[in-house]
């Protein structure tokens, strides 16, 4: 057993005591000038000194662990000694790396998600997983920026009048974004853009582009038509080999690349938190709306009836409730449409709703749609049925 300097030097005392004790048994015994009773002494006090020694030598290879919040365990580092032999070490499982060990299983179906107050995206389906972000051990619905959604598979649609308020709201909301007061509509299987180009001391311009994934999972937007101060500048760019690269600086946007006339964005960093990670294998323009699928777009067997968002499995926060085998269904009130659902406002949804707990002690709750909490002033809880 390695010791402590501390250790030594409380342990050398004791062990030069011994020897004289020792000794002055071997001096009691050869002049035969002390008792028994005395020598039996010496033996009890030399005993309890060594008692005391070993006490001490495993008091100092002890220490106190701290206590954590929601924070991850952190990996034992490895043992410095030599390698032990594969036929004297007990098999052991590798573990399991913190998204394995962590994640949180999702189902999401008719869910309207608000990336904002104002702005929503149609998640119809999705399956996939909660993972918690960083060193949080857990994901915590309070706390937005403490995990993301893994997506296998989904469709999700947004509205061109929910994109442009993202996008005026959070992605180009800094003072020195390259584009500024950006309206988007749909002109049949085409994305038409207009804003100012802010980086160009606000010189108004317009866009005409069609949409596909890039081999990588993220979408590109291909510029057909590109008009400034209403002239179409496509070919006169063209003709002078420039290109929107040249005009258009996304260095300081995350998840925006410029690719020659194309813009690439990157779903897992433009939307704001809880981020969305998963690869986009289609895009298109449907019924008004700009439909992303996800993975093979099919959707798994509903775990409920009507909208709903699910978690199972894992460690999971909600509100104060902290479960260790999560069984958690936010159901909507009111499934005639869906479920109306905004992160910074969940827990006045909750006490507008009431919940249930399954025999298994999931939990269920039937919560308000958002739009409708608003309109009703945050009106008392509802009431069960019976």
């Amino acid at each position: 057993m390695a010791l402590s300097g501390g250790c030594v030097k409380l342990m050398f005392p004791f062990a030069l005591n011994l020897r004289h004790n020792n000794g002055a048994i071997m001096e009691a015994t050869t002049k035969r000038t002390l008792t028994l009773r005395r020598t039996r002494g010496f033996h009890w006090i030399g005993a309890l000194q060594l008692a005391v020694v070993m006490f001490a030598a495993c008091a100092c290879s002890h220490t106190t662990a701290p206590a954590t919040e929601n924070v991850a365990p952190q990996p034992a580092a490895p043992a410095s000694g030599p390698a032990t032999s594969p036929a004297t070490s007990p098999a052991t499982a590798p573990a399991p790396t913190p998204e394995q060990g962590r994640a949180v299983q999702a189902q999401m179906r008719n869910v309207l998600f608000h990336l904002s107050s104002t702005a929503a995206a149609h998640i119809d389906t999705l399956t996939g997983e909660v993972v918690p972000t960083g060193n949080n051990a857990m994901p915590v619905l309070d706390d937005k920026t403490s995990f993301e959604v893994h997506v296998k598979s989904a469709r999700i649609s947004v509205s061109p009048e929910a994109l442009a308020d993202t996008l005026n709201g959070y992605v180009f909301a800094k003072a020195n974004s390259p584009l500024k007061d950006l309206t988007i509509y749909i002109d049949g299987d085409r994305l038409h853009v207009k804003g100012k180009l802010h980086s160009k001391g606000d010189v108004p311009f317009e866009s005409l582009g069609t949409l596909s994934p890039t081999s990588d999972g993220r979408i590109r937007v291909h510029s057909e038509k590109v008009k400034a101060f209403k002239v179409p500048m496509k070919g006169i760019m063209n003709l002078f080999g420039i290109d929107l690269a040249n005009v258009l600086d996304t260095s300081k946007i995350d998840g925006i690349d410029v690719d020659k006339n194309d813009l690439i964005l990157d779903m897992s960093k433009l939307l704001p938190p809880p981020h969305i990670q998963g690869k986009v294998t289609s895009i298109r323009i449907q019924n008004n709306q700009v439909v992303a699928i996800f993975g093979t777009g099919e959707a798994g067997p509903p775990l409920e009836p009507g909208n709903y968002m699910a978690f199972k499995g894992n460690r999971l926060r909600f509100a104060n409730l902290t479960m260790d085998n999560a069984d958690v269904t936010v159901l909507d009130l009111d499934p005639a449409d869906p479920l109306d659902w905004f992160q910074d406002h969940y827990k006045e949804q909750l006490v507008a709703g009431y919940s249930k707990v399954t025999p298994s002690f999931g939990l269920r709750a039937y919560v308000k749609d958002f739009a409708k909490l608003s309109r009703a002033g945050k009106s008392a809880s509802a009431v069960p049925p019976q």
